[in-house]
């Protein structure tokens, strides 16, 4: 593993730090998904493969709303 060096306001790494631990990772972790993804890595051909999955999947589907209109309301009854 490579370790990389970045230079960066202090308070920009302490607000990351800060929203890392509400989401329950490291500021480490979320640059190193960002790198992979941006990279073209195994976990992005995996999103992509998914994407075009759930797209052909849904081109196949023979379902739909009968005919039927909702309104805004019908969807958000209150």
């Amino acid at each position: 593993m490579v370790r990389l060096t970045l230079a960066l306001e202090e308070s920009v790494l302490e607000r990351a730090q800060s929203k890392a631990q509400q989401q329950g990772t490291s500021v480490d972790e979320v640059l190193r998904n960002y790198l992979e993804s941006y990279a073209g890595g195994q976990r992005e051909r995996d999103r992509q493969e998914a994407i075009r999955t759930l797209l052909d999947l849904s081109s196949k589907a023979q379902s739909g709303s009968g005919g039927r209109t909702w309104t805004r309301d019908d969807l958000h009854e209150r």
